[in-house]
């Protein structure tokens, strides 16, 4: 590939493992985990989104939970407030995917940067429980701009703290209309398609479909 100023990651999704939370779930609810975990992450996505085009932006950590509390109403489950705390907490514990310390170790000669909707404590002690805080020069939030990805002025945060322009900057996400934000704003777009999902239907592509971010550094190194 072409010279770029830095690598800009997303975090939940693509670096940590939001669904390393269903084991908690299923704990707690025996054949309910799965079911959980999906419609936890599905309605914590709707809030971001819709709290953005209302202007009554709430930190995400707010948010999460928010998103817990109408996923187990919505499954009728029991939602005791020891639960409750403890399952939120499992968001500053995510794994990371298996392949992603490795890779970022083999970036190791690129500026590299995590731009997430992540509120700063629950980002910071996710990615530092994760063992990949020390491999990122800068954690950028939106709390800075308080409006959610894909809001242009979310992806403006790398352009500032890089001081360059969109296209100088690879980002890179494993969530489909996240790539299509970035690549909407003019950075150049990998799209870590894990799932084999189909290809979202936004008008913008993504410049490279990786499966994981093992296979990305054997195409960018």
């Amino acid at each position: 590939m072409d010279q770029f100023a830095g690598i800009v990651f997303d975090a939940y999704g693509t670096l940590l493992d939001v669904a390393s939370v269903a084991l908690a779930c299923e704990a707690r609810w025996p054949g309910h985990g799965s079911a959980l975990t999906r419609l936890w992450r599905a309605r914590q996505l709707e809030y971001s989104w819709l709290r953005s085009l209302m202007g009554r932006h709430a930190d995400f950590w707010q948010v999460t939970g928010d998103a817990l509390d109408v996923a187990c109403a919505a499954l009728g489950l029991d939602l005791a407030p020891a639960d409750r705390a403890a399952l939120l907490d499992g968001y500053l514990q995510l794994a990371p995917f298996p392949e992603v310390v490795v890779a970022l170790n083999r970036l190791a000669g690129m500026r590299k940067l995590a731009l997430s909707n992540g509120a700063p404590a629950m980002l910071r002690a996710g990615l530092e429980h994760a063992g990949i805080a020390g491999h990122l020069e800068a954690i950028l939030s939106v709390e800075s701009v308080r409006i959610f990805k894909p809001a242009p002025q979310v992806y403006a945060l790398a352009t500032t703290y890089l001081g360059c322009a969109p296209a100088d900057i690879l980002f890179v996400s494993a969530n489909g209309w996240d790539v299509a934000g970035a690549a909407s704003f003019g950075l150049r777009t990998v799209w870590l398609n894990r799932a084999d999902a189909p290809a979202e239907r936004l008008g913008v592509a993504p410049e490279i479909v990786a499966p994981n971010l093992a296979a990305l550094a054997d195409m960018i190194l």
